[in-house]
Formats: C-alpha cells, structure tokens, sequence
C-alpha cells in the first residue's frame, strides 16, 4: 500500500472486537464503528527490522491501518479510540471505493489528507530515524500547516494559535460587517490589524 517496501507489509485483519476490548469505549462510539466502518486492516510495518530506519527516542515504530469505510468519512472520536488501544504511533489510511485520505495525530492532534485517488499513490519515507520521519509524514499530511523545520510539538502548538487566531479575525470581520457605531468599527478594525499582524509574524 502506497508504495511502501514489501518488508514491511503485515496484511492482517484487526478485529473491531480487539478494539473493544483494549479501550473504553462508549455504545454510541461502538455503534459508530459498526455502521461507519466495513474493516480494519494492518497492512505496514515500519521499523528497524522492515526498513533499516533507526528507533527514535518517542517513535519505536510506526503502524500503517488500511480503514475500509462504507462512507466517504468517519467520525474522528473513532480515530483517537484506536490509538488509545494500539500501543505504537499509527498513520491511518481511510479508503472509499478508489479514493483515500490519511490520517496521523503528532502531540494530541490530528491531522488530514485531502482525498487522493489510491492506485498509483506513494508515501515517502524521509527522515534518518523513525522520529524524523513520522514527524515529516505529519507535516506532509497537515499540508503546509506545520513548520518544516524544528521540534514536531513546536509546530502543533505554533499551528493551534495560528487557528486561534485565524477563528478570531473571522469572528471580528462579522462584527465589523454588524457594527453601526463609527468608534466602534475604528476599535474592532485596530484590533484586527493587530491580529492579522501577529498572523503575519507566526508565519515567518
């Protein structure tokens, strides 16, 4: 899958019980998987046996599960149960007919692929030690939302005030469009130049 060496590939069906069992998990949570989710597959392994990559001091190995939807999505809660059960950082792989979408968390977040048509697709391992190229793998699939450079934890947080930010302008841009008081558009439009400088300064 994804162009990935056939030393590292597993194949094996996970069963949504094992799921079950290894996490605590809510009825709605289980009904979720149920209706959303047609298999689970453990199809790559990536570790220093597999692909001659060195251990790193956080990722010892990185598992790659093949999720075979009955839909085009899946509820994310789904997502972050299973990576409470399985013991070892997962890069998930949501399939649909002839498209995915990949999925990976780095320091509590997650984050997501556009969808890509499967056939043909490769995934680029880069990176010296499993810890480099997770963090890559997650830089690659946030698209362009985490730094390039530096510490992984760095740069998700970096990116959740780049959001928080971003969600406040929005939020600021509506009010400015609503105000009728001329001194208070001069205020929420300072604010908002303010804004939009601290944006500018997290981007550089």
């Amino acid at each position: 899958m994804l162009g990935l060496p056939r030393s590292t590939e597993v194949n094996r069906r996970v069963s949504k019980e094992k799921i079950y069992a290894n996490t605590t998990m809510t009825t709605q949570l289980r009904d979720i998987i149920k209706n959303q989710i047609e298999s689970i597959i453990w199809r790559n392994k990536l570790s220093d046996t597999t692909v001659g990559l060195a251990p790193g001091e956080d990722v010892k190995e990185i598992q790659v599960f093949e999720i075979s939807l009955r839909q085009r999505g899946l509820d994310k809660r789904v997502l972050t149960a299973i990576n409470k059960a399985i013991p070892y950082k997962i890069l998930f792989v949501l399939t649909f007919e002839n498209v995915a979408q990949t999925w990976i968390e780095a320091s509590g977040t997650f984050y997501n692929s556009d969808w890509f048509r499967i056939d043909g697709s490769t995934l680029k391992l880069d990176g010296l030690n499993l810890d480099t190229v997770y963090g890559n793998l997650a830089r690659h699939i946030a698209g362009g939302r985490l730094d390039s450079e530096g510490d992984i934890a760095e740069a998700v947080e970096k990116d959740k005030i780049r959001q928080k930010i971003e969600r406040e302008i929005a939020g600021l841009e509506k009010k400015i469009l609503r105000e009728k008081q001329f001194n208070r558009q001069v205020e929420l439009n300072s604010e908002l130049r303010r804004l939009r400088t601290e944006l500018e300064g997290l981007s550089r």
